[in-house]
């Protein structure tokens, strides 16, 4: 008689998770949690649950979000969507650690939504902090694919626009190596002269005795990882000393004769159209094929738009020292939204933080916000230039409201100086309605 297998139970089956993991349902209560979540914040498995997350990895009394930060739970009951943050947790030495909070809706039989599963992973430095906040699908595929191959010692291709963070990318991956302890280098193709210069500065130089001359980044990043940008702008022939760093592990500095051994991770960032360099004579196919192993795609910003208050939200308490100053108000957010960023997350940290600079001691408005292409304009053309709603966006905005369209309750709150309850007046609502209606804008993102 065939024995029955007897199935795993919840709590087996999140032991077996290799990150600390736990189950917390809408009032902030923990319902079960694995081992390593206890042992990770010095508790007893049985001493956890019924208590609140925030009491165990906060040690507060209150809610994250009454203290600055972003509540993962709060945002996924909200939206009913997976979510990703970075915290400051206290670890159970008592340590403050940056960690990456992966959170999961979890559903009942009906399809309503129970509790949430929250996977908590240290994050070694501050570095990969905005490469992480966000909760849109395109950017949860990249760090899954950047977790499944990082604990490997496979060549990474980062493609996608400036200003995506392929660097901040490369150094998460690092991070959760088994090489996160060793060097961590960054070697520019674009910033590195001409090609005896460039090898030198990759390969390293040896004198007529023999000594080493000059030290290549193959080098300093021995038993570590090496993160190269632009690499198209190699020359043909260092891209062939490149492939042979790749397949054998063996570098040649200038002046030697013989190959020396590295010990070196490679992750290789470009901005795309890499078949097309190929087709042109400008990258080696044989490169090429051994580069496109394992490739990420990072998505630009205008493709992700939910995360841009995320990381807006993130990047104003970077810049702002007042806590009490650190809210984005709905018509920010809206214009915000209402932009295209070419230059990805790099332009909008650096559109919150000049804006931080022009609101002095004051909340951000909207006339805080100098976007890229208005650097230069007189303060006439900044004024009538306002935020760039597209037309698809408009037309689905008026749909879904009620009341005033957009382009009439933006332009009325800049007129008002972004002072709602003026506006409201004006416009003929309640502040609550505006307040609403501003609400929708950020909602359809």
């Amino acid at each position: 008689m065939r024995k029955k297998i007897r199935e795993p139970n919840c709590q087996q089956l999140i032991d077996s998770f290799p990150d600390p993991f736990v189950v917390i349902d809408r009032n902030y209560t923990i319902v079960t949690a694995n081992r390593h979540y206890a042992r990770h914040y010095g508790v007893t498995p049985e001493s956890l649950i019924g208590r609140r997350c925030h009491e165990v990895s906060h040690h507060l009394d209150s809610p994250c979000s009454e203290h600055g930060e972003h509540c993962p739970l709060e945002e996924l009951f909200r939206s009913g969507e997976a979510i990703q943050v970075m915290h400051v947790h206290y670890d159970g030495q008592g340590n403050e650690e940056q960690v990456q909070i992966n959170a999961t809706p979890l559903f009942d039989e009906q399809g309503q939504l129970q509790f949430m599963g929250e996977s908590i992973i240290p994050v070694r430095t501050r570095s990969t902090e905005e490469f992480l906040v966000g909760r849109a699908e395109a950017m949860q595929l990249v760090v899954k694919q950047a977790q499944r191959v990082a604990p490997t010692r496979t060549t990474v291709l980062l493609v996608g626009e400036s200003g995506t963070g392929k660097e901040c990318l490369a150094r998460y991956i690092h991070q959760r190596s088994d090489r996160a302890d060793g060097p961590f280098v960054v070697f520019d193709c674009a910033a590195s002269g001409g090609s005896e210069e460039l090898d030198r500065r990759l390969f390293g130089q040896l004198a007529a005795d023999g000594e080493a001359l000059a030290e290549g980044v193959f080098q300093q990043a021995d038993g570590g990882t090496l993160f190269i940008d632009e690499i198209c702008e190699l020359p043909l022939a260092s891209q062939l000393k490149l492939l042979r760093a790749l397949e054998c592990g063996e570098i040649q500095p200038l002046g030697a004769t013989d190959y020396r051994r590295v010990d070196v991770r490679v992750i290789i960032a470009s901005i795309g159209e890499l078949q097309q360099r190929v087709e042109q004579g400008n990258l080696r196919r044989d490169l090429y094929y051994r580069l496109s192993a394992f490739p990420i795609q990072l998505p630009p910003l205008r493709e992700r738009r939910k995360d841009i208050p995320l990381l807006a939200q993130h990047f104003l308490r970077q810049f702002q020292a007042d806590a009490a100053l650190r809210e984005l108000a709905p018509e920010v957010e809206a214009a915000l939204l209402a932009h295209d960023y070419p230059g990805n997350v790099r332009e909008l940290r650096n559109l919150v933080e000049r804006a931080v600079i022009y609101a002095a001691d004051e909340p951000l408005r909207v006339e805080h916000l100098v976007f890229d292409h208005l650097l230069f304009a007189d303060d006439a053309d900044r004024a009538q230039a306002g935020p760039a709603f597209d037309e698809e966006m408009l037309r689905l905005l008026d749909r879904r409201s009620n009341g005033p369209s957009v382009e009439e309750m933006l332009r009325v709150l800049a007129e008002c100086d972004g002072h709602r309850g003026r506006a409201a007046e004006r416009l003929g609502i309640s502040e609550r309605t505006l307040y609403r209606h501003l609400k929708r804008l950020r909602d359809t993102s």
